[in-house]
């Protein structure tokens, strides 16, 4: 299906119905000003926030927290959802005129967004890689949130993306020993390219200093409680939806002193938050991006015109898929 934009219309992807979604054709105005034309080159999937989107189960009381940046419809349905786009700036761009842009936009063939909005990519990010900007975000954030030093050890349980990119983080920092830690198997080939360790639950070292939990999972999170060490920190950094989640808090948890500690990016970490801008938080994460070895975070491209009938098993478990760029 080929999905084509003029100056005046776009196609996007809306959220309409649990597991139900569509390709609209809307009227987009001319950029005002301050703003710029961005023509969609690639964006992503977050497969971890989107599959609860896509399943009508992002709770009530988080419909206005949840909301992204350009967002547009109100949970649960219809939704235009989605916040990792790359494309080309084609008018109104000033010194970012022709340059390829990162912005937290839904799943759009064209859009207009106000110039701050856009990240300008370095010439030699590949525009594909660049969709990851908004996991590295994540990512970044939580490394802040968990603090790691020199030498320390660390567990990062889950190798989705996000906990992929925190074990890249953490393993880049001199003398840290990371082990990325998953039920996958296969995830290990993963871990070496990215250059840090790999266990399955049950194989990992324990009395770590940092573990970060990321696997959605509630037996993620046992495992990681059972993999700190005396008054060490356990990250949460998964978001469970309206799933109810039982934490193990008997057994060592209060002998060892475990402290336990969510991380969310709608707030830059408070260890930074004096500081730092979601701006230069979202360029920081841009440029992180600038290593080959993420591209083995990347599923092959999917067209922006297959999305309602290929979004189903992008989105169901055991799908294997990581992250999925879509290619306009």
């Amino acid at each position: 299906m080929a999905i084509s934009s003029s100056a005046d219309t776009a196609s996007a992807l809306w959220y309409r119905g649990p597991g139900q979604v569509e390709i609209r054709r809307e009227q987009i105005a001319r950029p005002g000003q301050g703003e710029v034309r961005v023509k969609t080159l690639y964006s992503a999937i977050s497969r971890g926030t989107e599959s609860l989107v896509f399943g009508g189960r992002v709770p009530a009381s988080e419909f206005e927290r949840m909301r992204a940046p350009f967002m547009e419809g109100d949970f649960p349905f219809p939704v235009k959802y989605g916040y990792a786009a790359v494309g080309r700036v084609e008018s109104g761009g000033g010194p970012l005129q022709d340059r390829n842009v990162f912005a937290l936009f839904p799943h759009q063939t064209a859009f207009n967004i106000p110039a701050s909005a856009a990240v300008a990519l370095p010439q030699d990010l590949p525009p594909q890689r660049a969709v990851l900007a908004a996991n590295m975000e994540t990512a970044l954030n939580g490394v802040w949130d968990a603090a790691p030093g020199p030498a320390d050890r660390i567990a990062v349980i889950g190798a989705g993306v996000v906990g992929s990119l925190v074990a890249y983080l953490c393993g880049r920092i001199p003398g840290t020993e990371v082990t990325l830690v998953d039920i996958n198997p296969d995830r290990a080939k993963l871990a070496d390219t990215l250059g840090v360790g790999f266990a399955e639950p049950g194989q990992a070292r324990g009395d770590c200093d940092i573990v970060v939990h990321a696997s959605g999972s509630p037996d993620g999170l046992r495992t990681a409680l059972e993999l700190g060490g005396d008054e060490a920190t356990v990250l949460e950094m998964s978001w469970y939806g309206d799933a109810a989640v039982t934490a193990m808090l008997g057994g060592a948890f209060h002998s060892r002193r475990l402290r336990l500690v969510s991380s969310q990016v709608g707030r830059v970490a408070p260890s930074h938050r004096p500081r730092w801008t979601y701006a230069r938080r979202l360029a920081a994460a841009v440029a992180l991006l600038n290593d080959p070895r993420l591209d083995a975070l990347l599923a092959p491209a999917v067209a922006f015109g297959e999305l309602p009938d290929r979004l189903p098993k992008i989105l169901a478990a055991g799908s294997g898929i990581l992250c999925q760029p879509i290619v306009y």
